[in-house]
């Protein structure tokens, strides 16, 4: 598409320690989300984050924020600017955590919290670089037949809503410099807004 001028916009990382946190201003993380999940997101509160940051190079290097939706769901959204030594790692360890802190000792498993993990990265992440935005989630296979699994109910339990697997963790790593500057649909846009700081007079979402 043609790109006419854009408004420069603040930083990403800038909204989420400031504006993002008002309630009035939800509906831009709102909006963002639901354009990644294909789904509507709908904002109840923002917790505080108990992101794992050692040390002060860390709090420079990284700022995140903790949303639970009206689902009950948790989204970790983090942006991060500098690769760093076992990320991924330490993304499953933030997971992992939050769905512990959002249990309590001898609650029924039913009550466990599903936990979506987003990231956008000011750095490659594939020696590919053949994409933008990867989505990584767990799912059984057959060994044999290599088929996804359809798990009986019992075993995942009557409040999943979206597919069988839906229990587990979900990751969605975005590298923003691996992003093209072509824009084809709304999650385009934001991308867009997120790596140049500037949202462009016909975007819509």
């Amino acid at each position: 598409m043609t790109k006419k001028p854009g408004r420069k916009i603040i930083t990403f990382d800038w909204a989420i320690k400031t504006v993002l946190r008002d309630k009035a201003n939800f509906d831009v993380l709102e909006g963002f989300l639901t354009a990644l999940f294909g789904r509507s997101i709908t904002i109840l509160d923002l917790l505080e984050s108990e992101s794992n940051q050692r040390d002060e190079a860390d709090k420079y290097n990284r700022v995140d924020l903790l949303a639970k939706t009206e689902d009950g769901e948790r989204i970790i959204v983090e942006v991060q600017y500098l690769p760093e030594k076992a990320y991924l790692k330490r993304l499953a360890y933030g997971a992992a955590k939050t769905i512990v802190e959002n249990i309590q000792l001898g609650e029924h498993y039913d009550n466990l919290t599903k936990v979506y993990s987003v990231s956008l990265l000011y750095f490659d992440i594939s020696k590919d670089h053949d994409d933008y935005i990867y989505h990584g989630k767990t799912e059984f296979t057959g060994l044999h037949t290599r088929r996804r699994a359809r798990l009986k109910e019992f075993l995942v339990g009557e409040e999943v809503r979206i597919n069988e697997t839906n229990v587990f963790p979900e990751y969605y790593l975005i590298p923003l410099r691996t992003f093209p500057d072509v824009i084809r649909d709304e999650l385009d846009q934001w991308v867009y807004a997120f790596k140049n700081n500037e949202v462009l007079d016909e975007f819509t979402a």
